[in-house]
């Protein structure tokens, strides 16, 4: 398969690039043959419009090796920006205020059986405080 790319819209590109003032991008289009982002040190401040899939990319780098590389940095020092894709709803409770909290991987148990649920899931707890 080949890699695939979704550019960012010129207009949102440069008021994030206004705000953040972006020195690295570690997803860049054309990407240069043999480059991969994700094995390369980043700058100071990050743009990262990664792969959405890990399907899309050309190297084994999906967008959660974008994500771990990026706190990788971040505890060097570094910053970024990741717009990645989310679920609406995810996107109206960020939009509302919510805290959001890292639960990890859950398991979750059949109500009727009381059996342990084999895949695990990530989630995220929302909190909406009362305003």
């Amino acid at each position: 398969m080949s890699e695939k790319f979704w550019l960012t819209p010129p207009d949102l590109f440069q008021s994030l690039n206004d705000e953040f003032h972006f020195d690295f991008d570690p997803c860049p289009y054309p990407r240069p043959a043999d480059f991969n982002g994700v094995s390369v040190p980043w700058g100071n401040m990050n743009y990262v419009n990664p792969p959405f899939r890990h399907a899309d990319a050309a190297f084994d780098a999906g967008p959660t090796a974008f994500v771990r590389k990026a706190i990788q940095e971040q505890q060097a020092g570094r910053a970024s920006v990741l717009l990645l894709p989310t679920v609406t709803y995810v996107n109206m409770l960020v939009a509302a205020g919510a805290v959001c909290r890292s639960m990890g991987r859950m398991h979750w148990i059949e109500a009727e059986t009381g059996k342990i649920w084999k895949n695990y899931n990530n989630i995220t707890m929302f909190i909406l405080r009362a305003k």
